[in-house]
């Protein structure tokens, strides 16, 4: 039996209703169903009578509520005790503009839940570096987007994204349905700076063959949208990303869809990276990513 799995059960068994334990966990209602339903497969009996009004405990439930409780405590005190005999670790964590926002709080609360003993550092890096410092040794795992040269680097997908166009609210444009490169040819698009990624230069900075004037340099978020804001410039977003008043995306047609990664040395890692990996994965396989 998986903890991760009994994790999922006593918190059905405790709040006695799917959707009520769904949202505890910080994950969708479907896949908690799937997890409660391969336990009872791996232990050969049903756990739980399930009603429209919510559950209620087998006998067989009964038990193992209460053995999962003992574990999953005896769980946390190996765990603590370990780290407690280590000493305190760090785990340096890279992020790339807003790429922790759109992982969310669920990430660090069940992180430090897990480990509460780790000290966390977060390094953002700017939209030249999408590795946010891995690949000059700076970060232990990093949280970002991509494609990018990933060459002695693993990653894991999150979720993807679909892309758009940023433009002013007053834009002509800004009421289509959807807008290809051909169409926005001669506008002023955002460049990255010298120097950057060549994989994630040409995804991020592709524009119509037709452009002439090249628009400014940015390295941020915050840049890019600014200069879209003041200067009229146009550029490229994932589709999920709140935007400040006076901005709009429009979808892109064509484009790939823009990937939210978790990425690590290749080879062997440390144990608080591999939990950083687990847990994230975990998390999404959740939500139904």
């Amino acid at each position: 039996m998986e903890l991760r799995l009994l994790r999922y059960f006593v918190a059905v068994a405790e709040e006695r209703h799917f959707g009520r334990a769904a949202a505890r966990l910080h994950m969708t209602q479907p896949p908690l169903s799937r997890a409660i339903r391969q336990l009872e497969a791996d232990l050969g009996c049903t756990l739980l009578d399930r009603s429209p009004a919510g559950v209620s405990l087998t006998a067989a439930g009964t038990v193992l509520h209460d053995e999962a409780r003992t574990l999953l405590a005896q769980a946390d005190r190996a765990r603590s005790r370990v780290a407690e005999a280590a000493g305190t670790a760090t785990l340096t964590v890279g992020t790339l503009a807003d790429s922790v926002e759109e992982a969310g709080t669920c990430l660090a609360t069940a992180y430090r839940d897990r480990h509460p003993h780790v000290r966390i550092r977060i390094r953002e890096a700017d939209l030249s570096d999408p590795t946010a410092g891995l690949r000059a040794g700076l970060v232990d795992v990093a949280l970002t987007r991509a494609p990018f040269e990933d060459s002695g680097l693993a990653t894991r997908v999150l979720r993807a994204d679909p892309v758009g166009v940023v433009l002013r609210t007053d834009d002509p444009l800004a009421g289509r349905d959807s807008l290809t490169l051909d169409e926005l040819g001669d506008r002023r698009w955002f460049r990255l700076p010298e120097g950057t990624d060549p994989v994630w230069n040409a995804y991020w900075a592709r524009r119509p063959e037709t452009v002439r004037c090249e628009g400014p340099v940015v390295r941020t978020v915050h840049e890019c949208l600014q200069s879209v804001l003041w200067s009229g410039t146009v550029g490229l977003a994932p589709l999920v990303r709140s935007l400040p008043d006076g901005l709009t995306v429009v979808p892109l047609t064509g484009m790939p869809p823009s990937r939210l990664v978790i990425a690590w040395p290749s080879g062997d890692t440390g144990p608080l990276v591999r939990s950083f990996v687990r847990i994230a994965a975990e998390l999404w396989n959740g939500k139904g990513a």
